[in-house]
């Protein structure tokens, strides 16, 4: 029995043979189904350059969501604000508050023009209640890749650098309250912006400065397991540990991300799953996210063993089954992360599949929580 809430992440993926307008159109399609279904929250993610996801601006695709929409909450997962300033972001949510209020989310990331967290060394195994931890990926081989060198020189103004992260997140928080001040004293009043009802959230991938930012300001926080599974247990664990009581938030509130495939059956849920290993390979090789390939194309690529350890802990960790199953595995991942949500992200080649996926899962959730 749960009645822990359900949110939907949406990278804007566009399937092969498809076009970024129509993936558009896909998304704000879900997001109204979404809201049918009974989803508490629909977020956009952040990504840049990649050929199969027109997911590149969460403000605008929320704006365009908000206005088809009526109930469910809608934000970022995440804007990343290693090429943005505070006042930007605070502007940019504050406009489409305006029209929207009390129905945004600013989920923040760090990335994005900023040096990563230096990555440990690999450790797998299972939490206590058998969810699988799967030895650590380090992303530093991305660093350099040509299409991760260009998106930083592209993204940054010359000569700019990003803001200290801890600094960046107090100066929007006091923007957004009104109360931000320069060291001599000047304020500075965004309008619209100061005041908006808008729910910031920090994404993380560790136990590092994004759980610690989150905590220390009593902000809530998303953990990444679809993301980074080996590190979602440390993730959530240093954030409660910083956590501080805020005017927003008297405990900590943690949401946890899983990759999930649903169909009516088992077998047919793979099949939509095909193309998943794939998809990530190229995320993960430095090429970017690949247009979602159908099941036939991903059969014909011909795997090597470097690939199929590229994207082992990816693949390993996405929930495919019936709705039972994935049920089953979303309250192992509650149980084991101790999350107040999940948030659910599912990309198969054909929109009515992973429309169906979505309905098919808040049915069974809604089952369970009777």
């Amino acid at each position: 029995m749960t009645n822990t809430p359900l949110a939907v992440l949406d990278l804007v993926p566009i399937p092969s043979g498809s076009t970024a307008a129509q993936a558009m159109r896909n998304s704000i399609d879900l997001a109204r189904q979404a809201e049918q279904f009974g989803y508490a929250r629909y977020w956009f993610a952040e990504h840049h350059l990649n050929p199969g996801v027109a997911g590149t601006s969460p403000a605008i695709m929320i704006a365009l969501t908000a206005a088809a929409t009526s109930t469910i909450r809608v934000g970022s997962g995440a804007v990343l604000m290693g090429h943005r300033t505070a006042l930007s972001t605070v502007e940019e949510f504050g406009l489409v508050d305006a029209l929207h209020p009390g129905r945004l989310d600013l989920g923040l990331g760090r990335s994005g023009g900023r040096p990563a967290e230096p990555t440990p060394a690999p450790v797998g195994g299972r939490a206590p209640n058998g969810l699988l931890i799967p030895p650590r990926f380090s992303a530093a081989h991305l660093l350099a890749a040509p299409r991760f060198v260009l998106q930083r020189t592209l993204l940054q103004l010359p000569g700019a650098r990003s803001q200290d992260y801890v600094e960046q997140v107090d100066d929007l928080l006091r923007l957004l309250r009104g109360t931000y001040r320069s060291a001599d004293g000047e304020p500075a009043i965004p309008v619209p912006g100061a005041g908006a009802r808008i729910q910031v959230w920090i994404l993380g991938s560790s136990g590092g400065e994004s759980a610690e930012v989150a905590g220390a300001n009593g902000l809530r926080f998303a953990a990444n397991y679809h993301v980074s599974p080996a590190s979602v247990l440390e993730a959530v664990d240093g954030y409660r540990a910083a956590f501080r009581p805020s005017d927003d938030l008297d405990r900590p509130y943690v949401s946890v991300s899983a990759d999930v495939v649903v169909a009516p059956d088992t077998d047919t849920a793979r099949e939509l799953a095909t193309g998943y290993a794939l998809w990530v390979r190229g995320i993960r090789t430095g090429e970017g996210a690949i247009p979602f390939p159908t099941s036939d194309e991903a059969r014909a690529h011909v795997w090597t063993d470097a690939d199929r350890e590229l994207v082992a802990d990816r693949v390993d960790t996405q929930f495919v089954g019936d709705p039972a199953e994935v049920a089953d595995r979303l309250e192992q991942l509650r149980e084991a992360t101790g999350a107040d949500e999940l948030v659910v992200t599912t990309i198969t080649h054909d929109h009515a599949d992973r429309v169906r996926s979505y309905e098919l899962l808040a049915r069974e959730w809604r089952r369970r929580s009777r």
